[in-house]
């Protein structure tokens, strides 16, 4: 026979060791963050540093002049040349250098195709147009009766239009994977089969990329309920 606590018995006190383990892991849920963030900035700040520094010459450098290392240097000496040839490519002698450039490795075979590729996928990503995901939404993938979290990208147009046969609109969505968004699938989906979603698109993000730990609102998503055994 079970022995019950009697409701006048004070509730028991977790152990020290409870209590070290409930605030080791509230620290780490703190630090984590902080220091993946702090550890990604000091990556790509170094990796900069790694490929502009060499193209200065020796004499010229921090470690010459003021003999110290100044992290960062080549990040600032990146940034001013991004912008010097920003400007200088909306004016009528860059444009001209440019196109004149374009022209030459339009004449070699592999060359002009990743060129293009990696031009193309340079202006999606960095287009000051606006052009980006319109909205979340949830798609069945990868059968019916199991739904994906997706983001609509555009219609469907040209030879892609023209040649899937069906009965409504057609939409191109891009199906993400967890935890990393940046890969995935392109679908070309009916929009009857679309449900769009309220949230935003980078709540949706966020939602894929913690594997569906957190919603929009920020908060852990809620212990799942008895899933019935078949």
């Amino acid at each position: 026979m079970d022995q019950k606590t009697s409701p006048d018995e004070p509730p028991r006190q977790p152990s020290m060791f409870a209590r070290l383990r409930r605030n080791f892991l509230t620290g780490l849920v703190v630090i984590a963050p902080i220091a993946l963030t702090l550890w990604l900035i000091w990556s790509v700040i170094s990796w900069i540093d790694g490929l502009v520094l060499p193209f200065i010459p020796s004499q010229l450098r921090p470690m010459e002049q003021l003999g110290l290392d100044l992290p960062g240097l080549g990040v600032v000496l990146f940034l001013v040349f991004t912008v010097l040839v920003g400007w200088l490519a909306k004016g009528l002698i860059g444009r001209t250098l440019i196109a004149w450039g374009e022209s030459i490795v339009a004449r070699m075979p592999v060359v002009r195709s990743v060129y293009n590729g990696v031009k193309q996928i340079a202006e999606t990503v960095f287009s000051q147009s606006g052009t980006n995901f319109d909205r979340a939404c949830l798609v069945e993938y990868p059968r019916k009766g199991i739904w994906a979290v997706a983001f609509i990208s555009a219609q469907a147009r040209h030879e892609i239009d023209a040649k899937i046969p069906r009965d409504d609109t057609l939409v191109s969505v891009f199906l993400p994977t967890t935890p990393n968004p940046t890969s995935g699938f392109l679908l070309f989906v009916p929009a009857s089969d679309v449900i769009v979603l309220d949230m935003s698109v980078e709540d949706a993000a966020k939602l894929v990329i913690s594997a569906g730990l957190v919603y929009p609102d920020g908060t852990a998503a809620p212990a799942p309920a008895h899933i019935a055994q078949g």
